[in-house]
């Protein structure tokens, strides 16, 4: 505990001294737990865990691994496991080794500031042999200008008995009548030794030796910075292969553990989150994970395959709290870098079915008795498909915040529930915050976004039981065609080898290819002078429609590009109405324009505007945001026998202008012997 004021001269001050500062700890302590008692370790042979706290440095050590902070400001500045000294880059500035950052603006200003939430306070939570929890805090007023963050800042650290590494939460304020803020990303980052650390893993099939920073600032710089061709790397197997940290992105779904596994002595260092509730657009939102540098992030929300206006936007003095974490660091050791790995998996798995965890001692964090859970089925009604009700099978179902149906990919500000319907579509939900929500689902095979139409209500304690519950999807009539697979996905559609001399040996023969770079540009080289012709019937998506609608490369120069869609009709009803569903996995600075039959028509049937911003082409992904249109055609638009739709990306200029599309289906008019 920090002690402040004049040395004594005496011994008896001093004894004073010591004796007042005792039962004022004792005293706070008793305040600080009254509500929160920390869970008693079964860790009898373990050491004790030790706080230690000098002038500018916080030491928490359990005899498995040592936690140094900088005081006041909260980073983290050293991790001693295994006899190594510290396995953060003790080059860098301590302020530079781990940390929270966010960026955010001042809406009225619009300077973005990069903000690594350097605290001014510090406060010791909990300290008994079991569990210390420390906080850093910063306080915003208005005095302290537009350059300062407008939020109340609590970052917390936890150290427990017996327990090989570390937890960190944190909570972000904004009151009501503060100014207003954009938030546009925020995580936990940090910088691993990088002579030790040369080995990432991000799941079973997802691992490699990786390049330094050193190796990426002598190579070369591609289409973007992030992406760099090694030329002069360290390790010369390195040599001739593409870098770029987002072709190591996950979706939140499977993004549970990632980390770096260091060669002599074998350790692991693992980013281990045991919850998605915090983090924000639902399961499948990919963001980064480790990437090169030896560098393990713990990302909360980011624009990243989203769009620049994804992030938490407060205006008109708008209230907010949200608490973030607790993300557990784990350290290991073992035999071979698979004992290492399989060590981290199960470590996540523990980790997993211990939340909502019991020993944070923030108020703000509810623990498992003060939360409820719900449970239902869903159904599909498609008279189309079947004339019985369908179990919604594999279905994301999930709790979000009030809003319209699949408005949870775009939710920053709240927390997020959510699980996978088994075959019959049942469903439930555990460990869900006391809270107002909408109830959403996507489910696979099946176009659109369901939202339950009441509220669901979730008190402390709580086992709501909703029944069951029926999706109607967008349809007119029966599927004359589709092509793809209605998964949010562009994954099920050809996705080509890179161009020789820009390959991540990684994903060769991998089923994550489309993580190769420059796969934008392979399009002009299957498709030089003539775009793409789909002919239904004939014509095989997995083979014949390239994943991404992208612009052609002529000299150096990006123009738009037109498919076709050929398909037949027969007895063509004149007065009917076909509906084509048109679902996008992501867009990008782009505009879908529409013609049927007739490409020189002045005006296109339809068209989307300009939409999306999510990058995911450039980003190496497989979606992004999804979009649904559809379009309605007259049966006079229609020709009996061969039809045409024109698909014409519109926008130029950019190799990454375009869309992904998800799935395509022509629908009849309606037919009464489907009642």
């Amino acid at each position: 505990m920090e002690k402040g004021g004049r040395r004594q001269s005496t011994i008896l001050g001093c004894l004073v001294i010591t004796i007042f500062s005792f039962f004022l700890l004792v005293d706070c302590t008793t305040n600080i737990h009254a509500h929160r008692k920390i869970p008693q370790s079964n860790q009898g042979s373990s050491a004790a865990v030790k706080l230690q706290v000098s002038d500018n440095h916080v030491d928490i050590d359990n005899g498995i691994v040592k936690l140094t902070l900088l005081k006041p400001s909260g980073m983290i500045t050293g991790i001693r496991y295994k006899g190594i000294k510290n396995v953060l880059e003790y080059q860098f500035k301590e302020t530079q080794r781990g940390y929270w950052d966010i960026v955010w603006s001042r809406p009225e200003i619009g300077k973005s500031f990069f903000d690594t939430l350097q605290c001014t306070s510090f406060k010791v939570i909990a300290n008994t042999k079991d569990q210390v929890e420390v906080s850093f805090t910063k306080t915003w007023n208005v005095s302290l200008g537009n350059n300062v963050v407008p939020l109340n800042i609590d970052k917390r650290f936890i150290v427990l008995r017996g327990v090989s590494g570390f937890y960190s939460y944190a909570i972000f304020e904004h009151l009501k009548g503060w100014p207003d803020l954009n938030v546009d990303e925020a995580r936990i980052a940090f910088k691993l030794h990088q002579d030790m650390f040369h080995y990432m893993a991000i799941s079973d099939d997802k691992q490699r030796i990786m390049p330094s920073n050193r190796d990426r600032t002598a190579g070369q710089v591609l289409d973007y910075r992030e992406a760099v061709l090694l030329t002069h790397p360290g390790n010369p197997n390195l040599k001739g292969e593409v870098d770029d940290k987002y072709q190591y992105s996950c979706e939140n779904k499977d993004n549970h553990v990632h980390g770096w596994i260091s060669s002599e002595p074998r350790v692991g260092f693992w980013v281990i989150t045991p919850s998605d509730e915090f983090r924000a657009g639902g399961p499948v939102k990919p963001d980064l994970t480790s990437h090169a540098g030896s560098t393990s992030l713990a990302i909360f929300f980011s624009g990243h395959y989203a769009g620049p206006s994804f992030g938490v936007r407060l205006s008109n003095g708008e209230p907010w709290k949200k608490v973030f974490g607790p993300v557990f660091m784990y350290l290991n050791s073992g035999s071979t870098n698979n004992a290492i790995w399989e060590d981290a998996k199960k470590q996540m798995s523990e980790e997993t079915k211990k939340w909502p965890y019991d020993f944070p001692m923030s108020e703000d964090f509810p623990r498992a008795g003060q939360r409820g859970t719900i449970s239902g089925r869903l159904l599909v009604r498609d008279k189309y498909i079947s004339r019985e009700l369908m179990p919604a099978k594999s279905a994301y179902v999930g709790l979000a915040p009030p809003g319209i149906a699949g408005s949870w990919q775009e939710e920053t500000k709240g927390y997020q529930f959510w699980t996978q319907t088994d075959d019959k579509g049942y469903f439930t939900i555990q460990g869900v915050r006391a809270d107002t929500y909408n109830l959403y689902a996507s489910v696979p095979g099946i176009i659109g976004d369901y939202k339950h139409d009441i509220d669901v209500i979730i008190r402390p304690g709580s086992q709501v039981r909703i029944g069951d519950l029926v999706y109607d999807p967008p349809r007119h009539g029966p599927t004359l065609w589709e092509i793809g697979i209605p998964d949010r996905s562009a994954a099920e559609f050809y996705v080509p080898d890179p161009a020789p001399g820009l390959v991540n040996k990684l994903f060769i023969n991998h089923k994550d290819k489309f993580r190769q770079y420059g796969l934008w540009d392979r399009y002009t080289d299957l498709y030089p002078t003539e775009d793409l012709v789909y002919t239904v019937g004939v014509s095989n998506y997995s083979k014949d429609w390239f994943f991404a609608h992208v612009n052609r490369n002529v000299d150096n120069n990006y123009t738009p590009t037109t498919w076709r869609i050929l398909f037949d009709v027969r007895n063509v009803s004149r007065t009917g109405t076909y509906t084509l569903r048109l679902a996008l996995a992501s867009a990008n600075f782009a505009k879908i324009q529409i013609w049927i039959n007739n490409p020189y028509s002045r005006h296109p049937l339809f068209t989307t505007q300009r939409i999306g911003r999510d990058n995911a082409i450039a980003r190496h992904g497989i979606h992004g945001l999804y979009w649904l249109y559809s379009i309605n055609l007259s049966g006079f638009q229609l020709v009996e026998g061969r039809n045409t739709i024109y698909l014409k990306q519109a926008v130029g200029s950019s190799p990454f202008a375009g869309v992904m599309y998800d799935y395509i289906r022509l629908e009849g008019p309606p037919q009464a012997n489907y009642n």
